[in-house]
């Protein structure tokens, strides 16, 4: 069992965990996921890792309650455990010191963008970072992703933000590429898919290789379900064994968010019925 050391609730639906997990946390890296499952009637749950404290044995994830699992998930407290925790999972991301790179994290993929912020900083690059949500509510780890950033941008969909940019992440990159100011070598995009999709298109224009991550599809986490194939230079590919970091620019978009909506309509069913108190 794996103890819930600290709880925070970091936006409405959006919590913060940290999960005491020693070995996971002795060996996982940015980039990878860990699968957790609250009891024998939980599902497995693919989170990608939003920290992890080597010394303390702790991970940190970031979750939106969306479904039933995840509202059964956010509904323990601190010193309850869950009945597993398995990881480190998927391929690392490439680390190196490229020059110039831009981090883009979108709503709660924001989460998963801080650890690569984290090692791409600590590996010497200059890292620009670009975050946003629909609304400043909805904005989490801004204080987390400015110390990661050497620079840090914020917009919200609504101009919420006071000192943030009204518009997309993309409308931030668009002008940052264009600036003769920056250089920028390579690109991450973290967030939901239609956020990566656009973000891949316009940087294709510019020919920077852009990373996105599709654990936004994956479901069992471990390519036995096949739910998160998904088509990369015209070869499948599976998210969770695969990746789930890819070549954004390779990436048949329209097959990744038909396969991402599969299981839309049954996760609202079952959700509904945990808040009205039935079973699965």
């Amino acid at each position: 069992m794996y103890k819930i050391v600290e709880k925070q609730e970091l936006a409405p639906t959006i919590k913060l965990m940290k999960i005491l997990s020693p070995d996971v946390a002795k060996k996982v890296q940015a980039g990878q996921f860990i699968i957790i499952r609250t009891d024998n009637r939980g599902e497995r749950i693919p989170l990608t890792v939003a920290d992890f404290d080597r010394e303390a044995g702790t991970i940190t994830i970031i979750f939106q309650e969306v479904g039933y699992s995840t509202l059964q998930l956010g509904a323990m407290n601190v010193g309850d455990e869950v009945l597993d925790f398995v990881g480190p999972l998927g391929r690392p991301t490439d680390i190196e010191n490229y020059g110039t790179v831009m981090l883009v994290g979108g709503g709660v993929g924001i989460a998963p963008v801080l650890p690569i912020a984290k090692a791409l900083k600590e590996a010497g690059n200059h890292v620009v970072s670009v975050i946003g949500s629909r609304c400043d509510e909805l904005l989490i780890l801004e204080d987390e992703m400015r110390e990661a950033s050497s620079e840090l941008y914020i917009t919200t969909d609504d101009g919420s933000c006071s000192y943030g940019i009204k518009g997309f992440v993309t409308d931030k990159i668009k002008e940052i590429l264009e600036d003769p100011h920056y250089d920028v070598k390579h690109i991450w995009a973290i967030g939901p898919v239609i956020m990566m999709k656009f973000c891949a298109t316009l940087t294709k224009q510019y020919e920077i290789p852009t990373t996105v991550s599709m654990n936004p599809i994956m479901v069992d986490g471990t390519g036995m379900c096949g739910a998160c194939r998904v088509s990369v230079g015209n070869e499948t590919k599976f998210a969770c064994v695969d990746g789930p970091e890819f070549d954004g620019h390779k990436i048949d978009w329209e097959l990744a968010m038909r396969r991402m909506n599969i299981f839309k309509e049954k996760e609202r069913i079952i959700a509904e019925r945990y808040e009205k108190g039935g079973n699965q």
